[in-house]
């Protein structure tokens, strides 16, 4: 175990025999796992209605009992109802994709113009005290540890915005001892010296947290719920304090009571059954436009990527076609909405979706902790080692090649929206 520059290495090889056999047991007995339905000390409970809706909705979703004439139904109807939207998603709908991507499109194009707006992340620590099965951060995992320091994000932030861009989303991994809201909230400060626009994606928090949060300059939270299923959620989240379902699903609603002008909400296609974790992702957006109106809502569809524990997952794999499907069926049931694809996704699929419905996407994408300056100028700050990566990514462009490919495709590449007066 190595200090030095902030790095942290964990290697199951050197665990002690104790951290060994609790591992194994995490993994083989359930019942030494805490419940994923109790809330820990600490985590403040809402008492809000909207997961009942959701869970309800989704555990009585039969998508088998839909038919063609649910889908030409749906698609005739100048509004989408919850149960067209249900149509929209089941397998009766895949001969009806060209017809649902048109008029994705056409609604996409009512109320988003041809705008695509860009945006990087910013990873500033992976150390996570978090055992979730199918993440690369995992406590468990052998991988570099790093936390950046206030100078080294101040540099990466500089590499970044000498680029053009104006919006950036920092990510740190789930550890309250390694990155407190102290540490995130100081961070914010910094981007706000070059950034128009910051999101966070950490661990869920309380609502003076996010508060605080907002008052340091963050404008909106994004949290992935990664299953809607709790069944399901209980077998990939073995240890931390992620395991709390519950207080995960109201993480979007506590920032918005926070002061957050807008949140972001998602599965990861692919770790459940994916037609209903759509349909859970959805509801939970539709439900709380429905109490906070003011709000500025988004959706994302990521994938699960490849790792080494699919067979400890048994991932549902989500085809290209699905994950279009998807997400014509979110424009139409949700028209406001912004939807992003991550660089998760292939160039020409994200090229043609953004002419569809997606209204943002990422660029010059790196998901290892200070390798900025090398990743954009081809040379890394001297000294330094760079925290390894959350997963691999499939579209590597940089910003300039985004921005070009975004105008050569006839699309409006947008930086930023709002201005602070």
């Amino acid at each position: 175990m190595s200090e030095e520059n902030n790095v942290f290495l964990i290697d199951s090889d050197e665990l002690s025999p104790a951290a060994l056999e609790k591992k194994h047991r995490l993994e083989q007995d359930p019942s030494v796992r805490t419940n994923h339905m109790e809330y820990m000390e600490g985590m403040q409970v809402i008492n809000s209605d909207i997961k009942d809706l959701v869970r309800a909705a989704m555990d009585e979703y039969d998508y088998s009992a839909y038919t063609a004439a649910d889908v030409q139904r749906a698609l005739s109807n100048d509004s989408c109802s919850i149960e067209d939207f249900k149509a929209l998603l089941s397998p009766s709908a895949a001969p009806f994709l060209e017809q649902m991507a048109r008029k994705a499109e056409e609604i996409t194009k009512n109320h988003f113009g041809n705008t695509v707006y860009i945006f990087t992340p910013l990873y500033i620590a992976n150390y996570c005290q978090n055992y979730c099965v199918y993440c690369g951060f995992n406590c468990y995992n052998k991988i570099r540890r790093k936390k950046l320091s206030f100078e080294e994000i101040e540099h990466e932030m500089q590499v970044i915005a000498k680029t053009g861009m104006e919006e950036i989303l920092m990510l740190t991994g789930e550890s309250r001892a390694h990155s407190d809201v102290k540490y995130i909230g100081e961070a914010v400060k910094i981007a706000r010296k070059y950034f128009r626009n910051i999101g966070v994606e950490i661990y869920p928090v309380n609502v003076d947290e996010y508060e605080y949060l907002h008052e340091c300059g963050v404008d909106y939270v994004t949290v992935f719920q990664e299953t809607y299923n709790p069944d399901k959620y209980e077998t990939l989240h073995l240890m931390g304090h992620k395991r709390v379902w519950p207080y995960r699903f109201d993480a979007q609603e506590r920032a918005l009571m926070g002061g957050m002008r807008g949140a972001g909400f998602s599965a990861l296609l692919g770790l459940d059954d994916f037609r209903k974790d759509a349909l859970a992702t959805a509801l939970h957006v539709h439900y709380i436009n429905r109490r906070y109106p003011h709000a500025e809502l988004s959706l994302s569809c990521p994938r699960l990527r490849p790792i080494v524990n699919n067979d400890k997952i048994n991932p549902n794999d989500v085809g290209e076609r699905e994950l279009c499907q998807i997400l014509c069926a979110y424009r139409i049931f949700l028209p406001f909405v912004g939807i992003t694809v991550s660089s998760r996704e292939s160039v020409e699929f994200r090229n043609g979706i953004t002419k569809i419905c997606a209204t943002k996407v990422s660029a010059g994408v790196s998901t290892g902790i200070g390798d900025h300056e090398e990743k954009y100028e081809g040379e890394s700050a001297e000294g330094s080692e760079a925290g390894d990566e959350q997963f691999e990514i499939n579209d590597n462009r940089s910003f300039d090649s985004m921005y070009h490919d975004m105008e050569q495709g006839g699309l409006q590449p947008v930086l930023n929206d709002y201005i602070y007066v």
